[in-house]
């Protein structure tokens, strides 16, 4: 009996709702006619009941879709299953490849004792049949503004902003690391007031080696973003953790001025400088960002 519930169920599987072209939301792309959903250009496995469900959500998206619609539309009255277990392992499945929950929707959220409701605005683009297809871009670095990055989760803005600001950071740093050793003494005298004597030594010490090993460091990050190395992201992720624990060291320099700027102003100026090594990191995968092959 079951068997043959089941297999009249699968030669019964209702079509998708009667809507077409592509829908965007966030990060993802539901093309409606091939029946595929995609992130940032990455296909991903939703297929079945699950993609209906979500098909239908967008169709009404921002109205709550109730459960017995559901079942009415994806559950022929002459089908024998469980339902509500259906329905919920239908939902969950959306929800495990939108990366959402049910506590803090961000797609699909739960309506108590009614049904399903799709929150997030959607950006639709009918289907050109015409449209001629772009060619893989799996070695390409994405130039264009309007999508979002696939795994940072924010639209991806002009190479050339995050490539200057990239360099600009590199700039700064050279710039501390020359005035550093420039006004080397006079680091030697700060240290000498605050720490005992091998306390300073160590200090004025590590400013000088790490000045002498960030130096060329900067020039080849400057250089390499200069020339656009097209796998510079690669390598400064790398030698990310040397560089982090470089920056962290120099995030400290601010309190050799506390004298003249305050310590307010000191400790902010550390706050910031310690967050910067991260932002290095994040503009590269922006400015560097290869899309994957679907």
């Amino acid at each position: 009996m079951r068997l043959s519930a089941v297999l009249h169920y699968a030669s019964s599987m209702p079509t998708p709702p009667n809507i077409s072209g592509v829908q965007r939301f966030g990060v993802f792309e539901v093309d409606l006619t091939a029946g595929e959903l995609r992130k940032g250009g990455i296909k991903m496995r939703l297929q079945g009941q699950p993609f209906q469900v979500l098909a239908l959500l967008l169709e009404r998206a921002g109205e709550v879709v109730t459960r017995e619609e559901l079942q009415k539309k994806l559950w022929p009255s002459d089908t024998f299953v469980d339902f509500d277990h259906s329905l919920n392992t239908a939902i969950n499945k959306v929800r495990e490849a939108l990366g959402d929950s049910a506590s803090s929707p961000r797609y699909v959220e739960t309506v108590a004792r009614k049904g399903y409701r799709f929150i997030a605005p959607l950006q639709t683009e009918a289907r050109k049949a015409d449209a001629i297809p772009s060619p893989p871009a799996t070695n390409t670095i994405q130039q264009s503004t309007g999508q979002w990055h696939p795994e940072l989760e924010v639209p991806i803005p002009r190479r050339g902003i995050t490539r200057g600001l990239f360099a600009l950071i590199q700039v700064m740093y050279l710039i501390f690391y020359v005035t550093a050793l420039i006004r080397l003494h006079a680091i030697q005298g700060i240290a000498d007031s605050l720490l005992p004597p091998w306390g300073a030594t160590i200090l004025a010490g590590t400013v000088l080696v790490t000045a002498g090993v960030g130096i060329p460091l900067r020039c080849y990050l400057l250089s390499s973003v200069a020339f656009d190395h097209q796998r510079l992201a690669d390598k400064f992720q790398q030698i990310f953790l040397f560089i982090l624990a470089l920056d962290e060291l120099w995030a400290a320099a601010p309190f050799l001025l506390t004298q003249q700027i305050g310590l307010g102003a000191a400790f902010a100026a550390c706050a910031a400088l310690l967050y910067v090594p991260f932002s290095e990191r994040t503009l590269l995968r922006m400015a560097y960002h290869r899309r994957a092959e679907n």
